[in-house]
């Protein structure tokens, strides 16, 4: 037996997203990396969240072998471990259809900073990807799905921006860790709501002002931040 921390830990979190309302059925996953070792740990693929226990989580290399674990790894493995591979910074990865965001992913539209609730977290708009070609959808799908993000942030810094829309898809989230990367996620849900209900109230709605963008983004993020208390 390995990882048996980062497993339960990750267990809970993609527990975490049927709590929060992000997945319906099996539609999502949580995966979390131990950078020493190499090895990730993800949710099984189509396994039903009132069956899955902390035995289930798969153990895999960053080539995508399995090193522990009966069930077959969650089917968006290679979008993950593209992510952790182009971003070494982060310990977890998120993949939802929730409702908001995937609306806008499906219509190819990034989730717009409107508001000081979108700046605490994200520190400017969401990108939308663009269209995977039939080329690539068709041989290494979920390999190219995780390129196409890469490439979407080649001029964009992943930890300010910690999502991304997948267009024609769904969002992919990410964090220090599987439990800030949920935390994300369920942030992201909420602010694309928040945009499709202000685009409705106001047609004509602008972006936050950037100073106002910065300001909300700086009180939470980097050494000049002071929400919160202290050492937490």
């Amino acid at each position: 037996m390995m990882l048996e921390e980062l497993k339960e830990r990750v267990f809970k979190q993609n527990m975490a997203l049927k709590e929060n309302g992000l997945i319906v059925l099996t539609w999502g996953n949580v995966s979390g990396i131990d950078r020493e070792k190499g090895l990730v740990v993800i949710k099984p693929s189509g396994v039903q969240y009132d069956k899955m226990k902390k035995e289930d989580m798969v153990v895999v290399d960053l080539n995508g072998n399995v090193v522990e674990g009966n069930l077959r790894p969650s089917s968006d493995l290679k979008t993950h471990l593209e992510l952790y591979k182009a971003f070494p910074e982060i310990g977890g990865v998120v993949h939802t259809h929730s409702t908001f965001a995937t609306a806008f992913a499906q219509s190819g539209v990034c989730i717009s900073a409107y508001g000081t609730t979108h700046a605490d977290t994200f520190y400017g708009d969401i990108p939308c990807t663009r269209k995977l070609s039939q080329q690539e959808i068709e041989n290494e799908y979920e390999l190219n799905t995780g390129k196409v993000i890469v490439e979407c942030f080649k001029d964009k810094d992943y930890k300010a921006i910690p999502a991304v829309l997948v267009m024609n898809h769904g969002p992919f989230i990410w964090g220090d860790s599987p439990e800030k990367a949920v935390e994300n996620a369920i942030i992201l849900e909420e602010v694309a709501k928040m945009a499709v209900i202000s685009e409705v109230v106001n047609p004509d709605i602008r972006n936050v002002d950037k100073y106002l963008l910065k300001k909300h983004y700086e009180r939470k993020h980097g050494k000049n931040a002071y929400y919160g208390q202290k050492g937490k």
